[in-house]
């Protein structure tokens, strides 16, 4: 469980993926929807970032913020890369795959950081047992890839949302 943020400041949620275009700001956008439609914006910070720096400064993908407008998600703000203080200012940081759950691991200074770095569908409860955590990366595919992050995404925040509120990792 990562270490919690003292009574009265927000819990600190950051989303990471590669480049900080598709998966991230989908999660990101996504989670800030449920945590107004909850009425806790003042209660949970959310940010998103990439282990990558070559989109820094870009919008969100098109298609990404197409898809999420498809489902009353805004998709806002810049890709930036996850800085060292981000491992200090968050207290749960939630990889897309795998291969970000290596670099963010990698990239923490302690024992303490690496705690709070964990992968984002751990909190669907669908995926519960099924060995398939990873939220696919669409930018290269076809086809339905977009929705299919989506729907991996609004299931998986969702359940962080229900765990925040329950305290579950405060």
């Amino acid at each position: 469980m990562p270490a919690s943020a003292p009574q009265g400041v927000p819990f600190g949620v950051l989303f990471v993926c590669l480049g900080n275009i598709c998966r991230s700001p989908t999660a990101e956008g996504t989670m800030r929807a449920l945590v107004r439609e909850a009425g806790l914006e003042g209660e949970i910070q959310v940010d998103s970032a990439g282990t990558g720096s070559w989109h820094v400064g870009s919008a969100p993908d098109e298609r990404a913020t197409a898809a999420a407008a498809g489902r009353g998600i805004a998709l806002e703000g810049s890709a930036r890369s996850v800085r060292a203080e981000d491992f200090d200012d968050f207290d749960l940081i939630l990889a897309m795959d795998a291969s970000n759950l290596d670099e963010l691991r990698r990239m923490a200074p302690s024992e303490d950081a690496r705690a709070k770095v964990r992968r984002l569908r751990e909190f669907d409860a669908a995926s519960a047992g099924t060995g398939d955590l990873d939220v696919p990366d669409p930018y290269y595919g076809e086809g339905d890839g977009f929705q299919v992050v989506l729907d991996h995404v609004q299931a998986a925040c969702a359940g962080l949302l229900a765990q925040i509120r329950a305290g579950e990792l405060r």
